[in-house]
């Protein structure tokens, strides 16, 4: 098992005990509920169980089975980056070749395909790098405090990344950009 599968098992475990419910009798009242969508879902369990958003969120996607990773799962990591660098994001796949170059010098980490990026670990995960659109690649930073910047957009507390930077060439993939990865890859153990 690897530790994002620890740490997601973690979670639904200390949910269960939070809650006093087993996985199934969760997934029962998101049946009963007659909810479809994720977040209206998510919100229901906030509401109903006094679940914080994160825990409601993880609980959600092991109900629906909608996490990235189950979406990845079976697949080979080429053929999750085909999916993902696939119609109008095709042109994004030499910012993914050569981030994963640079990033890859860094040390040993765990590559997590997702459907719709690629999630970056270590004893956690230090980055997100993949098309946020059509028309903009996105590589999602989590280190806190670094200097700010206007390419650094710093992200809302709460959010899977601390810091974006927006992406439109593989020339951009530059020595600044590399040192927020570096430093982030440092962080996360």
């Amino acid at each position: 098992m690897s530790s994002l599968d620890k740490a997601i098992q973690t979670q639904l475990d200390n949910i269960q005990k939070k809650t006093g419910k087993s996985l199934k009798e969760l997934e029962a009242i998101a049946k009963k509920s007659g909810l479809t969508k994720h977040g209206e879902l998510r919100d229901m369990f906030k509401e109903k169980l006094g679940l914080g958003h994160g825990d409601a969120n993880g609980l959600v996607h092991a109900v629906l089975k909608s996490d990235g990773r189950s979406a990845a799962e079976g697949k080979s990591e080429d053929a999750v980056l085909d999916e993902i660098y696939s119609g109008p994001k095709t042109g994004f796949r030499p910012i993914h070749e050569k981030l994963m170059k640079e990033i890859n010098k860094l040390g040993e980490f765990e590559i997590v395909p997702k459907k719709g990026y690629v999630s970056l670990r270590r004893k956690k995960q230090f980055a997100m790098i993949g098309p946020k659109t059509n028309t903009r690649f996105e590589v999602g930073i989590n280190n806190k405090g670094l200097k700010k910047n206007a390419r650094l957009l710093e992200q809302p507390s709460g959010s899977m990344c601390n810091y974006i930077v927006n992406l439109s060439d593989a020339k951009e993939v530059d020595s600044e950009l590399v040192a927020w990865i570096k430093s982030a890859y440092e962080g996360a153990g």
